[in-house]
């Protein structure tokens, strides 16, 4: 919620910088650069961070900050308006995938052909980090899938596009859960197979994911009949060395086509808890933060520019329409893993999935509009 911002007093021998930054050797650089002062004269000072999501990585705003103060040669407090933050980002990429799978005559997945037609947040922003051409942001959650697929193929078709790129919470994985877990979800039903029963014959190496599904199959009441009206979607995903699942439920209005998410239950193990109390509220944050993109968020261009300027016309979730949010940590004890990313990719998926089970729409694109729902329920 907090805009850029940045405070920075430049002297001929000395810097001093107040920030909230995720980037602090970024930061140093950038300073250096722009003073021409060596590291050791140099002082970072990281505030707290109003939010820091994947663009406080960033250096612009702190660069800013840093010209001003060495052309005034006073200290400078820069604070952006949220339309200058809104309309000068790094967004999360768009994607578009083409995904085809085969079932054997048991309904198992024999084989499965992913392509990922995305911008590259790598070869800007860590150009060393590419690995034979290919960002491997842009193809992770499908090319290290946890899923026994014996004859997989994942291509990534890099989109050179105007719109600047950059880190948002869970980087590819926010995105390619979606596609991957629709996409199971898809095939499951086309197998004839119960979604979470599927994903378990699929996980048969995989102790640690199959737990979860079978914790969240007891939690949420999957199988017991629902209020008309009502589905239960589920998703998992392995990302940041954590495994998480999700299943929410949701009901939706087919005259509108909007979506009301009533109860999201959610599951991980990050391998060892250090601390219960910052690891739920992880999940729950990362859950909530899931579901207004999943639901909202939804950035416009128009006329060589960025339209969405401020809150009202990009929407975020409001907490009237929080869901009731049930986390559960189930360490295993193995290495330890990240939790700030991993709670948030199977959310879009798994409300996408539980809109099919409640009203037999399949929308395959983010966010779930009432639009994009009515458009799946009228094709």
């Amino acid at each position: 919620m907090e805009p850029m911002n940045c405070t920075a007093d430049v002297r001929a021998d000395r810097c001093r910088i107040w920030v909230p930054t995720q980037n602090q050797s970024g930061v140093l650089r950038t300073a250096a650069a722009v003073t021409g002062l060596k590291p050791h004269q140099i002082e970072v000072h990281t505030t707290f961070l109003g939010g820091g999501f994947g663009r406080r990585f960033e250096q612009d705003f702190v660069a800013e900050a840093l010209r001003l103060s060495k052309a005034s040669g006073r200290p400078v407090k820069l604070i952006w308006t949220r339309e200058e933050d809104a309309q000068n980002y790094f967004y999360r990429p768009a994607s578009l995938c083409r995904i085809a799978a085969g079932l054997d005559d048991q309904g198992r997945l024999v084989a499965w052909s992913h392509k990922i037609a995305a911008a590259s947040i790598f070869a800007r922003a860590f150009p060393g980090g590419m690995r034979n051409g290919i960002d491997p942001a842009a193809v992770e959650g499908v090319s290290d899938t946890t899923y026994d697929i014996p004859n997989l193929r994942v291509e990534w078709v890099r989109v050179e596009a105007p719109v600047p790129v950059g880190f948002w919470r869970s980087v590819g994985n926010s995105i390619n859960a979606f596609t991957m877990e629709s996409f199971m979800d898809e095939l499951a039903h086309a197998a004839g197979k119960d979604p979470i029963e599927f994903r378990l014959a699929h996980l048969s190496r995989q102790p640690r994911p199959r737990r979860l599904l079978e914790a969240l199959k007891e939690k949420s009441g999957w199988g017991k009949p629902l209020p008309a009206g009502r589905g239960l979607g589920v998703a998992q995903h392995f990302s940041f060395g954590t495994y998480a699942a999700h299943v929410a439920e949701v009901s939706v209005d087919r005259k509108s086509g909007v979506v009301t998410v009533h109860r999201i239950i959610c599951a991980a193990d990050c391998g060892s808890v250090i601390n219960a109390n910052t690891a739920s509220a992880q999940l729950e944050g990362a859950t909530l933060m899931g579901l207004s993109a999943a639901l909202r968020e939804e950035m416009s261009f128009a006329a060589g520019g960025v339209a969405s300027d401020n809150f009202h016309n990009y929407q975020i979730l409001r907490i009237s329409e929080a869901p009731d949010v049930e986390a559960h940590l189930l360490p295993s004890g193995e290495a330890l893993g990240g939790l700030g990313e991993p709670g948030l990719p199977p959310v879009a998926p798994a409300v996408a999935n539980a809109v099919f089970a409640a009203c037999g729409a399949r929308v395959r694109r983010l966010p779930l509009t009432p639009a994009a729902v009515l458009e799946a329920l009228g094709g």
